[in-house]
C-alpha cells in the first residue's frame, strides 16, 4: 500500500531535472541590505526584484545536531554573500529516466523537442546534496535599488516543496520565477531535511531525545523556516502577520501536516495545497494497526541495513550520510512521513481535521484532472488499499475491492469502467483516491469549521494534438510560478490561464479570498462548489458543482473507514519507548 504510494510520489525527483529547461535570464548585484542576521547581499533580476539565495534558517543538522530538532541559525557581521542557493537536502539522485520518457512520449512531442529536452536534461548534471542544506530563497519586489523597503509591508508566500517527502529541492527553477512578486508578494522558496535525514523514527533515537520521541524532523525544520520569517521578513519588505503557506503533492501534505502540528499555530495565516492533503496517512510510531508501515520499522530496516544491531543514537549519528543513502531501499522508505508522535503530532493529520483540533486558516486546496496519467503506467494498480485488482476480470475487481468498499465496490467498477479500459478507468480511480478525496476533504471540513475555504479542478491539457497525458500531476505549477515550460507545448490560452490562476493566488495571499477585478467569481466550496481551471480542452474556466461527486463519496468513505482502524491509538499521548 504505502510502499506503492511511496514509489508514485518519489517520480516526482524527475521534475527537477526538467525544471532546468526553464532559461532564467541575468541579474544584476544588489546592494548590501541590514537584516536581524547580519548584513546581505544578494542580486536584483532584470524585472527588478531582489534575489536573496541560500539564507540559512537553522544551524546545519549534522553531527551531533542530525535527528534532532533545528537550532536556530547564527548571525553573522560580514556581508553574507547570497547569490548562490544553498545545498539540496540528502537524496537519491538520478534522472529517472523511464519517467522522462513517459512524460515526454505522452505529451505527443516531435522528434526535434525530444531530442532538445533529452540534450537539456544530460547537460544539467546533478546539484550539490548535502546534509547542510536548511537554507531558504527570497524574491521580493519591496526594496529600492539602494536596499531600502519601499513601500508597506507585502504579503508574504511560503512555498513547500514536493517530492514525496523523499526528495526535491525549493532552489528548483519552476520555483524560481518573478511572476508572483511583480503582483505584491514576498516569495519565499524553503528546504527541509527529506527521507530518513527528515523522517526517520527510531527507538535509540527517542531514548536520547528529552521529548521521548524521534522522527518528524523535517517537519520541525518548516516551522524553523516558518519563525525565521516571522523574524526577520520585515527587513525584505515583507508582512509578518500576513503569511500564506502553500506547496504541491507533498509539499501540500506538508501543509496540512502544518496546520495540525501545534507548534506552528499563528506561523502563517492562510494556506494553499496544490495536488495532496495528508489527511489519509496513517502513520504511528509504532505498533500501527494497519498495512501502514510505521515508523519504528522504517527506522530498525535502515540500522539493520547499516549493519547496526541495537545501535545507540551515537552509532547512527555515526554512519556517514552517503552510506544511509546508500542503504536506502523502497521498503524503509515508505515509513519516512508524518507520524503521530504526540508531540509535534499528537493526532494523524485526517483525525486532527475531522475533531476541529488544528490551526484553522482559510484555505484554497484542489488538484488535477488527470494526475496519475505519469504515475499509472509504471505502477497499474487503481488503489492505495490493495494490489489485487484483476485487470479483466469484473467479479474479481468487485471483489478485491470489497474489503475496502463494502457493497458500493461494483458501482465503483462501473464509474471507473474498470472492467472495460483498465488502465483509463484505473488512471481516475488512482488521481482521484490519492489526490481529489483528500483536498475535498480538506475544504468541506475546513469550511464546516467556519474559515473560508476555496476548492479547484485543474483540467487544462497540452496544445499539442497527439498529447495523451491530460491535466497531469505538477501541471499547474508552471502557471502558479510563471514559468512555462514552453516547450512541452504552449498556447495563447495558457498564457491567459497563467495570469489568472496568478492572480487568483495572489489574491487570497492578499486577502484570503482569491476574487478580484476581471476574474471569474469563485464562490466558497460550501455544498460542492469548484472552480475550473481550464484551457486547451473546451471547457471554460468558471465555476462548477460537485465535481466526480459520485466517485469521491465512495472513495471518501473507504478512506475515512482506514482513519477509524486507527483512531483508538490516536487516544494515546505518546509512544513509550522500551
Amino acid at each position: 500500500m504505502i510502499r506503492r504510494l511511496f514509489l508514485i510520489l518519489t517520480l516526482l525527483a524527475t521534475f527537477g531535472v526538467l525544471a532546468a529547461i526553464v532559461l532564467q535570464p541575468k541579474d544584476k548585484e544588489g546592494p548590501v541590505i541590514e537584516t536581524p542576521q547580519g548584513p546581505v547581499q544578494g542580486l536584483i533580476t532584470p524585472n527588478k526584484v531582489h534575489n536573496f539565495k541560500g539564507l540559512p534558517f537553522a544551524a546545519p543538522p549534522i553531527e551531533d545536531l542530525r535527528w534532532r530538532p533545528p537550532v536556530k541559525a547564527a548571525s553573522w557581521s560580514e556581508t553574507r554573500n547570497a547569490t548562490r542557493f544553498g545545498n539540496q537536502c540528502m537524496q537519491a539522485t538520478g534522472d529517472g529516466g523511464g519517467f522522462l520518457n513517459l512524460m515526454i512520449e505522452r505529451h505527443g512531442l516531435s522528434s526535434f523537442k525530444k531530442f532538445l529536452i533529452r540534450k537539456a536534461v544530460s547537460a544539467s548534471g546533478d546539484s550539490k546534496i548535502s546534509e547542510d542544506c536548511l537554507y531558504l530563497n527570497v524574491r521580493t519586489p519591496n526594496l529600492n535599488e539602494t536596499g531600502k523597503v519601499e513601500g508597506d509591508p507585502l504579503p508574504v508566500m511560503v512555498w513547500i516543496h514536493g517530492g514525496g517527502h523523499q526528495f526535491g529541492s525549493g532552489d528548483f527553477n519552476i520555483y524560481q520565477g518573478d511572476a508572483l512578486p511583480l503582483k505584491g508578494v514576498v516569495l519565499v522558496t524553503i528546504n527541509y531535511r527529506l527521507g530518513a535525514f527528515g523522517y526517520m523514527a527510531h527507538p535509540a533515537l527517542s531514548a536520547d531525545d528529552p521529548r521521548g520521541v524521534s522522527g518528524n524532523y523535517g517537519t520541525l525544520d518548516q516551522i524553523a523556516a516558518l519563525e525565521w520569517v516571522r523574524d526577520n521578513i520585515s527587513a525584505y519588505g515583507g508582512d509578518s502577520e500576513n503569511v500564506t503557506i502553500f506547496g504541491e503533492s507533498a509539499g501540500a501534505w506538508s501543509v496540512t501536516e502544518l496546520m495540525s502540528a501545534p507548534a506552528a499555530k499563528g506561523l502563517f495565516h492562510r494556506a494553499i495545497g496544490q495536488s495532496g492533503a495528508s489527511t489519509y496517512h496513517l502513520g504511528q510510531m509504532a505498533e500501527d494497526p494497519t498495512e501502514w508501515k510505521d515508523g519504528y520499522e522504517g527506522g530498525q530496516l535502515l540500522s539493520d541495513a547499516l549493519g547496526l544491531k541495537n545501535p545507540s543514537a551515537d552509532d547512527l549519528r555515526a554512519v556517514s550520510a552517503d552510506k544511509i543513502i546508500d542503504v536506502l531501499n523502497l521498503e524503509m522508505s515508505s515509513a519516512f512521513h508524518h507520524i503521530r508522535d504526540g508531540v509535534v503530532f499528537p493526532k494523524n493529520v485526517g483525525h486532527a481535521f475531522q475533531d476541529g483540533d488544528y490551526y484553522a486558516v482559510p484555505t484554497l486546496f484542489g488538484y488535477n484532472s488527470d494526475e496519475s496519467t505519469v504515475f499509472f503506467p509504471n505502477d497499474p494498480h487503481p488503489t492505495l488499499w490493495t494490489r489485487d485488482v484483476p485487470r479483466d476480470d469484473r467479479a474479481g475487481q468487485i471483489e478485491a475491492l470489497k474489503r475496502h468498499f463494502g457493497d458500493a465496490s461494483a458501482r465503483l467498477v462501473d464509474l471507473y469502467g474498470l472492467d472495460k479500459d483498465f488502465d483509463k478507468g484505473g488512471e481516475q480511480f488512482m488521481g482521484d483516491e490519492i489526490f481529489g478525496v483528500n483536498v475535498r476533504l480538506v475544504s468541506k471540513l475546513n469550511s464546516r469549521h467556519g474559515q473560508p475555504s476555496y476548492s479547484f479542478v485543474f483540467t487544462r491539457i497540452p496544445p499539442n494534438k497527439d498529447q495523451t497525458i491530460g491535466a497531469f500531476h505538477f501541471a499547474e505549477t508552471q502557471f502558479v510560478f510563471g514559468t512555462p515550460q514552453k516547450i512541452f507545448g504552449w498556447s495563447r490560452q495558457d498564457d491567459v490561464l497563467a495570469e489568472i490562476m496568478q492572480n487568483y493566488w495572489v489574491n487570497f495571499a492578499r486577502t484570503g479570498n482569491p476574487n478580484g477585478k476581471g476574474l471569474p467569481d469563485w464562490p466558497e466550496y460550501g455544498d460542492g462548489n469548484w472552480m475550473r481551471l481550464a484551457a486547451n480542452d473546451e471547457l471554460a474556466t468558471e465555476a462548477i458543482k460537485h465535481y466526480r461527486k459520485e466517485k469521491l463519496d465512495i472513495l471518501e468513505a473507504g478512506m475515512l473507514q482506514k482513519l477509524e482502524l486507527i483512531r483508538p491509538q490516536s487516544a494515546l499521548s505518546t509512544v513509550a519507548v522500551d
